[in-house]
């Protein structure tokens, strides 16, 4: 379901889950500093960390995915920095946060064999 080589990054602070399109779309430009009809996956976990929602762009249209875990809580990964506002992941990892499993560390590291990246906000 994910594609293969897609950079996808996880906003590691909490979003409220009311939000649609556009402030998504806000948020990956002010505060993730992307572009996010840039092909990339965005995805942002509510303050219970029961709720995520993921956001795409292909040349069609924007998409935001909704999933809400039946049971526990979704597993984010560790931030690289004090004051990182998000992480990049690779789809495995985002397959195993999606599922509700917990991320181990050595998943957490971003995957840099991708080669096409995501465009950044100037």
């Amino acid at each position: 379901m994910i594609p293969s080589g897609v950079q996808v990054f996880v906003a590691l602070g909490p979003v409220d889950m009311r939000y649609g399109v556009e402030r998504l779309s806000g948020l990956v430009r002010e505060q993730m500093g992307y572009e996010p009809r840039g092909g990339a996956l965005f995805v942002f976990v509510g303050r219970r960390r029961q709720i995520v929602k993921v956001l795409f762009a292909d040349a069609t249209g924007v998409c935001v995915f909704y999933k809400r875990l039946d049971e526990g809580t979704f597993s984010l990964p560790a931030a690289a920095g004090a004051d990182a506002t998000h992480v990049e992941i690779d789809e495995s990892t985002l397959d195993a946060l999606l599922d509700g499993i917990r991320i181990a560390p050595e998943a957490e590291a971003a995957s840099s064999s991708s080669k096409r990246r995501a465009r950044r906000v100037h």
